[in-house]
């Protein structure tokens, strides 16, 4: 099947993802500034993404959405769709070989049958396909379908009592999906320890994604028979596993081809169209072209987990940590997706990057009739380092001690005993962020403590400047147990003289616009000694490129840039035997698959003390926040942010930068504005007009951005990850700020002017 677009590109021939900028100084590799391998493309408007895909004789594909949050369905009529003018099939449950799926657990149904009940109204009924979008879209509205209402389950904390009905009766008497439980040290001598206690109740909203190309793709039969969608995905390996199961496939009768992805954020690790253009596909034997609209993807897809967090925390008149104790709750939504790992990595992150002696933690997530939430940057947690630095700030606060020289008191170093009872593998970065970030934002250190600047009031009386501090640290790559892999080939081009010309790295990492494959063209940049100029990369086709994984996680530059270095290696050696033997070879060919668990392993919780070795390895960040907060209207404005950041080695500067500021951008949303708004299950935020993110001008009127470079012996040249890590001190310390000019904590999320005023006025 070949593409009809205007400037006859195609997959046969793709070469390259894009050419280096002829600005690109010395080789281009490890530690150098280069633009992105895409951005010449995506620039000048020469990018393909899904929804520019059109194919000889495509049909065109609309969802029929639940209308109830909560119901049987009775029946199902498609008879007036199916003979309106244009449509070609009106697929049903009927229609899927295999009608349930789940990225982690088969809760999910593609469509929902009669007899069955709708969890969500993100569940689908029916898709109709039709020779127009147009045609598709008003014969959406002739499906008929009766419905029998069942009482909705809005908020986890009610869903979780005795009495609550059955989200999923068929997995247990419980709608709550997972629990975990952390006992260390003697939690009640702890808190008689200790001086000061504080304990609040803290609650994080949910939140979308907001990438800018909506979820789109197009399925089809290739030449040999295979179902085949392109679209934009995280996991593409992951997705043939999953869609072959669906259509009782072997997975070599699938691909996924990924030419470009507009952004992700964690939206696209749960399969979006993917499951839908596949069956559509094989059911039809056509192509078929399937994009949702902005209100589709806004009200439909997943979102930030909302938790609700109870945390009780103690420390001696010293700054000494004694005791902390945590109750979460976690929203999964209508369907599991990612909410058990999760919560995994939420519970691990609970008490922060602080030595904590004594602590009890229990964690739960668990279904409602809400849309389903799932994976988001950060991946639970930006919501527990919103409540643990909450938690530090206050207790400095009582214990009048500044906020640095409190942290430092208890941070986590190398070797140190984390809240799991394993020692922290080597590279912690935390006190050197936390250090660096305080002293370029003013803070003096003096012989026994640490001091904060001052800094000038407004002259309007209505206004007032406060100064915040929050860090943070998160795990690079996938835990608990699991052995985090990924699989490089390297290809290198000989001249008939044997000199290396250029090569072709493969690794199947998904490149989201963070510049994945851009680092990996860089690694093999420095290990090849070879121009990158001289490196091509693949389109991305699971029929082509080998495993990567995920490109979640924070892992693609540890995992990915861990494979692309050994095959480059090995690469070298092959190519140092082809010299030594004069055998006349004009192409080698090399792969390493890369795995976790050879260099450090993890464990998942023990069930009853929750003692395991979380995560292979992790960044640290620290964040400083200058605001002013308007008394009369609560209005807050950031005149500057400090952040610095850990991430072991920087393979491209840039491009961290380039992170570094997304990921405070998602923060500040987070922390001030951000909210997508159910009730009773039904979503009222139903598009960008009607949700707020910040723009240009809500974000710090100055951002101060400092990259220290402490490495992991076990990433490729120490590096670990970035993408996730700035987000988390982001809100903490904008809420820190507003109680230095204010003097009011503000532990609902977001802090959105009615907030602030609420609580100024005693109200909140």
């Amino acid at each position: 099947m070949k593409s009809i677009l205007r400037d006859g590109w195609s997959f046969e021939n793709s070469g390259p993802v894009g050419e280096q900028s002829k600005e690109v100084k010395g080789k281009g590799g490890v530690g150098e500034s280069i633009v992105k391998i895409d951005a010449v493309p995506k620039v000048c408007g020469e990018r393909i993404y899904p929804q520019d895909f059109d194919l000889e004789g495509q049909l065109h594909a609309r969802m029929v959405w639940s209308q109830n949050p909560h119901a049987e369905v009775l029946s199902i009529n498609t008879a007036r769709a199916e003979a309106y003018p244009g449509v070609v099939r009106v697929l049903t449950a009927e229609d899927v070989p295999e009608n349930s799926y789940g990225i982690n657990y088969p809760d999910q149904s593609v469509f929902v049958a009669v007899g069955d009940k709708v969890r969500s109204v993100a569940d689908r009924i029916a898709m109709v396909i039709a020779e127009t979008p147009q045609a598709a879209k008003e014969a959406c509205a002739l499906v008929e379908v009766q419905y029998k209402p069942l009482p909705v389950l809005s908020d986890p904390r009610e869903a979780m009592k005795a009495e609550a009905i059955l989200v999923h009766p068929e997995r247990g008497d419980s709608n709550v999906i997972d629990r975990i439980q952390i006992k260390r040290g003697d939690i009640q001598r702890g808190f008689e320890e200790a001086d000061v206690v504080v304990e609040s109740f803290y609650t994080t909203q949910a939140q979308e994604h907001a990438y800018m190309q909506p979820d789109a793709g197009v399925g089809y039969l290739d030449d040999s028979g295979r179902v085949t969608v392109i679209v934009a995905t995280q996991t593409p390996h992951d997705d043939i596993r999953h869609i072959a199961r669906i259509l009782k496939l072997d997975e070599k009768d699938v691909h996924i081809i990924v030419p470009a992805v507009g952004g992700a954020f964690g939206g696209r690790e749960d399969m979006q169209t993917h499951h839908l253009l596949a069956v559509a596909a094989f059911v039809l034997r056509k192509p078929v072209k399937l994009i949702f609209s902005r209100e589709e993807t806004t009200m439909f897809t997943g979102h930030r987990h909302p938790f609700y967090m109870r945390y009780k925390t103690g420390a001696t008149r010293e700054g000494l940590l004694t005791a902390m104790e945590v109750e979460m709750v976690a929203d999964a939504g209508a369907y599991i997706s990612s909410s058990i790992w999760m919560l995994n990595n939420a519970t691990s992150n609970a008490a922060g990057p602080y030595k904590i002696p004594n602590a009890k933690v229990n964690t739960c997530a668990v279904y409602t009739n809400n849309v389903m939430n799932m994976a988001m940057r950060g991946f639970g947690a930006p919501q527990a380092a919103f409540a643990y630095e909450m938690q530090m700030n206050k207790l400095a606060d009582a214990l009048g001690m500044d906020p640095v020289e409190f942290r430092l008191k208890n941070i986590l170093e190398d070797g140190d005993i984390c809240l799991t009872g394993k020692p922290m593998p080597q590279g912690v970065g935390l006190k050197q962020t936390l250090t660096q970030v305080a002293l370029t934002a003013g803070w003096r250190q003096e012989e026994d403590h640490w001091a904060a600047p001052r800094f000038p009031q407004p002259a309007s009386p209505e206004k007032k400047i406060g100064l915040g501090l929050a860090c943070g640290y998160k795990n690079v790559g996938f835990s608990f147990g699991m052995d985090d892999y990924s699989k490089a080939v390297v290809e290198l081009n000989l001249s008939e003289s044997g000199e290396m010309d250029s090569a072709v790295v493969s690794c199947g990492a998904s490149d989201l616009g963070m510049g994945a494959q851009t680092a990996l063209v860089q690694i093999a940049a420095e290990v090849l000694n070879l121009n990158a100029n001289r490196i091509s990369v693949p389109i991305l086709d699971t029929a082509q490129v080998p495993y990567a994984g995920s490109s979640s996680a924070s892992r693609q530059t540890y995992t990915s840039g861990n494979a692309v270095y050994g095959a480059c290696r090995e690469a070298l050696k092959k190519w140092e035997q082809v010299l030594r033997d004069e055998t006349g070879e004009t192409k080698i060919v090399a792969e390493y698959e890369f795995h976790t668990d050879v260099l450090r392993p993890t464990s998942y919780y023990e069930p009853e003390t929750g003692e395991c070795n979380p995560h292979i390895s992790y960044g640290y960040t620290s964040q400083a926040v200058l605001l002013e907060v308007d008394l009369e209207t609560g209005a807050t404005g950031i005149l500057k942010l400090w952040t610095a950041q850990d991430c072991g080695k920087m393979i491209d500067p840039a491009m961290v930068d380039g992170q570094v500021a997304g990921a405070v951008h998602m923060g500040v949303g987070f922390g001030l504005m951000e909210e997508f708004i159910q009730q009773d299950g039904i979503p009222r935020t139903r598009g960008f007009s009607q949700y707020l993110f910040p723009t240009v001008l809500d974000m710090p009127e100055e951002m101060v951005s400092i990259n220290i470079e402490v490495p992991d012996p076990t990433g490729p040249f120490g590096a670990k990850g970035v993408g996730e890590m700035p987000l988390l001190p982001t809100a903490p310390a904008i809420m820190a700020a507003i109680h230095g000019a204010a003097g009011v904590w503000i532990d609902a999320l977001p802090a959105t002017a009615e907030r602030v005023w609420a609580c100024l006025n005693g109200t909140g």
